[in-house]
C-alpha cells in the first residue's frame, strides 16, 4: 500500500468517529507494510480528553509490538496533531507522519508549532502534509456545520 491508500484508511476511521458524534478524526499506524492499529477519536465515548485518534493509534501499535518505541512506523491521521498528540509522537519515536488538513487554531506540526520535527528534541519525525486535505476538512467542516445547527426550536402562539 501507498501513503494515499493508507490516508483513505485513515478517512474510513474519521467517518467512524463521525457516525459516533465524536470530532471526525482517523488515524492509523504502519510499519513495514502492516498496519499495527486503526483508530478514531474516542474522547466522548471514553470520556477521556487524551482519547485523539493518533494517541490511541500509537498505544495499540506500541501494544502489539510489545515496545513503546515505534520507529519506522508512519502514523498516518486526517487532522495535523494538536501538541498532546506531537508530544507522544516524538516520545514514542514514530519516524514518520503523515497528514491530512491543516489546524491553523491548534495544529502542532507545522501550522502554530513543529513539535515532530523541532531538532531541540531527542527524536524528529519526517512530517508529510496535505494528503486528501480537502476531503479531511470536509469532514471535519461537515461535522461542526451539524453541531451549530442543533437541534430544531419549534415556536407556538399562545392564545
Amino acid at each position: 500500500m501507498k501513503d494515499m491508500e493508507y490516508m483513505q484508511l485513515a478517512l474510513e476511521e474519521a467517518r467512524k468517529a463521525f457516525e459516533m458524534d465524536e470530532v471526525p478524526v482517523g488515524a492509523l499506524v504502519v510499519k513495514g507494510g502492516i498496519i499495527l492499529s486503526r483508530t478514531h477519536n474516542l474522547m466522548e465515548a471514553l470520556r477521556d480528553p487524551t482519547a485523539h485518534a493518533e494517541v490511541l493509534a500509537i498505544r495499540e501499535a506500541a501494544d502489539k509490538l510489545g515496545n513503546w518505541r515505534l520507529e519506522g512506523a508512519t502514523l498516518y491521521v486526517t487532522k495535523e496533531p494538536c501538541p498532546m498528540c506531537a508530544g507522544a509522537i516524538v516520545n514514542a519515536r514514530v519516524s514518520r507522519v503523515v497528514y491530512g488538513c491543516r489546524d491553523e487554531k491548534g495544529g502542532a506540526a507545522d501550522s502554530l508549532y513543529n513539535i515532530p520535527s523541532d531538532t531541540r528534541l531527542n527524536h524528529q519525525a519526517e512530517v508529510v502534509s496535505g494528503l486528501l486535505s480537502e476531503e479531511s476538512a470536509g469532514l471535519l467542516k461537515d461535522f461542526f456545520r451539524s453541531k451549530r445547527k442543533g437541534p430544531g426550536i419549534m415556536i407556538t402562539k399562545s392564545a
